[in-house]
């Protein structure tokens, strides 16, 4: 093989391989793109792009369209590796379905809901139809949005929780089998709140003496140290 012969080859294989990169490229952005889902029931979900969510509805971009979709009408949602759980809660005297931030998951649940910014007005509103698939589902934690619910509404710190996304994270517990939801407080750690988050978590908490004692000594809490409690306990339950 003469020297131009040669040099023609390696330019082929090099465009050859410039090819592959850019198909693998595409694909894998391609397949990062459609990580979020929204799940309907198990094994009914649509594919797409999460666009945000008010915690009562949750943009998806699929096909082109946008299309929102109601707490009231699907499981879950999974949003750049987070999931979103639909679950029942009392507003204004009326039973309606939020989303709730999963932030830890085991026999104790902690749920976070809060900044979350909607990226623009939906511009189709879902029609719940058949989508069956496989591999997605709710990772097993069937149950977590049966019965309960807390009040919301009346004025004061509650009221500002519906204005909308734009606000901080409020933090709730959940024991399955022990009733609803419960809001842990995290406004201002005064005393009279620290005593209370105390109660909570010795209460979801319980059955676990060297925890119990590290949470009593416990001077005040914020979101990082109630996930290691609950995560501890969670672990300890294995």
């Amino acid at each position: 093989m003469n020297a131009k012969s040669h040099a023609l080859n390696l330019s082929t294989m090099k465009l050859y391989q410039r090819a592959l990169i850019f198909v693998f490229s595409m694909l894998l952005g391609n397949s990062a793109i459609a990580q979020d889902a929204v799940i309907i029931a198990d094994g009914n979900f649509v594919r797409g792009t999460i666009q945000g969510t008010d915690f009562t509805t949750v943009n998806l971009l699929a096909d082109n369209k946008m299309i929102a979709y109601q707490a009231k009408d699907i499981k879950e949602f999974l949003w750049n590796g987070n999931t979103f759980v639909s679950k029942p809660i009392v507003v204004k005297k009326r039973m309606e379905y939020r989303f709730f931030k999963l932030e830890e998951h085991g026999v104790v649940n902690l749920y976070a809901m809060g900044n979350i910014v909607m990226k623009g007005p939906p511009e189709q509103r879902a029609r719940v139809m058949p989508s069956f698939g496989v591999g997605i589902g709710s990772g097993g934690y069937g149950g977590v949005g049966i019965g309960g619910g807390i009040s919301i509404g009346g004025g004061g710190r509650n009221s500002r929780k519906q204005k909308g996304a734009n606000r901080n994270a409020v933090y709730y517990i959940e024991k399955l089998g022990t009733g609803p939801l419960q809001e842990i407080p995290l406004d201002g750690n005064t005393g009279n709140e620290t005593e209370l988050v105390k109660t909570i978590l010795l209460q979801k908490l319980s059955g676990d003496a060297d925890l119990a004692e590290r949470i009593k000594a416990t001077d005040s809490f914020d979101a990082k140290n109630i996930e290691a409690f609950v995560s501890a306990y969670n672990a300890l339950q294995k």
